[in-house]
């Protein structure tokens, strides 16, 4: 599937990616709309359609993955409720073995994520995660999300990297796409990203469901 020889850099996404993407789903679009609901003394099924257009509003900004946005937004503790579901991070049974693959095969191993300083410590903490990679960046560290040009500028001024011998992992082929336009040389997507959610298919790219399969 990859040409490992003409690759260095792996760019990895975190959510849905490494870390199994049902708990994002289920905190935003479960446990914020009860919390919301429980404030306002309305119904969840209310609470859920006010926060999915409020979602949209601002969808592929950085605002979109801010918890401070969303806290002061909503006027709720969204950090206290990553907190109190903390159970329910979990690494995708194929993260470890790809990550640890990679370093016997020399190659860098970079995590690049939209998520929220806080949001990725509160992973980090929870999980072996960091143990498997070399370098963690936020996008928030540049004030632009990994769909803006202006992301990537700021990345190849921050990494010793050459961006023809990158490969891109992330389960948003929209963000794929970002990547490709800044001269990353090769893509990979995630078809399975929630565990508990439906199959994802992408048009532009190779995609894989484990990604202990790509060495083959």
């Amino acid at each position: 599937m990859l040409d490992w020889q003409a690759i260095d850099t792996v760019l990895l996404d975190m959510d849905g990616t490494l870390l199994d993407l049902h708990f994002d789903n289920y905190l935003w679009l479960n446990t914020v709309p009860q919390a919301i609901a429980a404030k306002n003394n309305i119904s969840v099924a209310q609470a859920k359609t006010m926060v999915e257009d409020d979602y949209e509003r601002v969808f592929g900004t950085l605002n979109w993955y801010c918890l401070d946005h969303w806290q002061q937004h909503f006027g709720i503790d969204i950090i206290a409720l990553h907190e109190a579901s903390t159970q329910r991070i979990q690494l995708r049974p194929d993260c470890m073995p790809f990550l640890n693959q990679l370093q016997h095969m020399r190659k860098q191993r970079i995590l690049i994520t939209n998520a929220h300083p806080d949001s990725l410590a509160l992973k980090l903490k929870h999980t072996e995660l960091a143990s498997g990679l070399d370098t963690i960046i936020s996008s928030h560290q540049s004030g632009y999300p990994k769909e803006d040009p202006r992301f990537w500028d700021w990345l190849y001024s921050q990494c010793e990297i050459t961006a023809k011998r990158c490969l891109f992992v992330d389960d948003n082929e929209h963000i794929l796409v970002a990547s490709q336009k800044a001269g990353i040389g090769f893509q990979l997507g995630i078809t399975n990203p929630d565990s508990m959610g439906e199959r994802k298919s992408f048009e532009l790219y190779p995609a894989t469901h484990d990604l202990t399969t790509v060495f083959s």
